[in-house]
């Protein structure tokens, strides 16, 4: 049933695609149309919202009395979808006990959520490509590096949890992105194997560890270079291209 409407889909992408990479137009085709889809598992900082420039300016904010920074380049490849512990061991170094790196996550958590309370809003077009999945009976999941309490603010405010029939974070893994544990957790959670699962992802980090997992994945460009994305099997600037007439 998906993958008759997948055509479609596959035929935009295609024609996007046309004058650019030639091998993408063949990972469209066959991410959508050979592809046998059971489940959709997304990332939540940069794939659910494109929340990633307040996660680096609260960081900033944070570490303004240490008189440390965060470049963009520096949060890119150090810090983003990576979980809060190994963030902060990354800043900190990793001398740091679990109750400080605790304390430190949920004091800069706090931050953030204060700073992009006033902007939040889900990446375009996801509230209507999450009606089309869910239409075509798709399971659908969240794997995120985040906590419980960013979660929480994310459903309070983008009324998008019923779609969803699981919800992974960093408290449940042992080892963050890019090792492959929280999509392979998905995955078994929503009972369903890898081989049928299609993860959207933002970072670098992530769409190693989703295709590590023996995932396709779907590269989101809210915050990395596209050609930092090339792993990915196809990558789109938001959902609006996968929901286009």
């Amino acid at each position: 049933m998906f993958i008759a409407q997948g055509i479609k889909i596959a035929d935009i992408c295609i024609q996007k695609k046309l004058n650019r990479n030639k091998n993408a137009i063949m990972k469209a085709i066959d991410l959508l149309n050979e592809f046998e889809l059971q489940a959709a598992i997304f990332d939540l900082d940069g794939t659910l919202l494109d929340n990633n420039y307040y996660h680096r300016i609260s960081w900033i904010a944070y570490l303004k009395n240490a008189g440390r920074n965060i470049t963009e380049e520096e949060f890119n490849e150090n810090m983003n979808g990576r979980t809060n512990h190994d963030a902060v061991q990354y800043i900190f170094g990793k001398d740091l006990s679990e109750e400080k790196i605790t304390n430190i996550t949920l004091e800069k958590e706090a931050v953030y959520r204060e700073m992009y309370a006033q902007y939040i809003k889900p990446v375009p077009g996801l509230i209507n490509l999450l009606e089309f999945f869910r239409n075509k009976g798709l399971l659908m999941a969240i794997a995120t590096s985040g906590i419980q309490p960013n979660i929480d603010f994310m459903f309070d405010h983008v009324p998008i949890k019923p779609y969803f029939k699981a919800v992974i974070n960093s408290a449940h893994i042992t080892n963050g992105k890019p090792d492959p544990e929280i999509y392979l957790k998905t995955a078994s959670t929503l009972n369903v194997q890898p081989e049928h699962c299609l993860v959207f992802e933002d970072a670098v980090v992530g769409i190693e560890a989703a295709k590590s997992a023996g995932m396709k994945v779907v590269a989101v460009a809210t915050t990395e270079d596209k050609k930092e994305l090339s792993n990915a099997d196809l990558i789109i600037d938001d959902y609006r291209e996968l929901m286009e007439n």
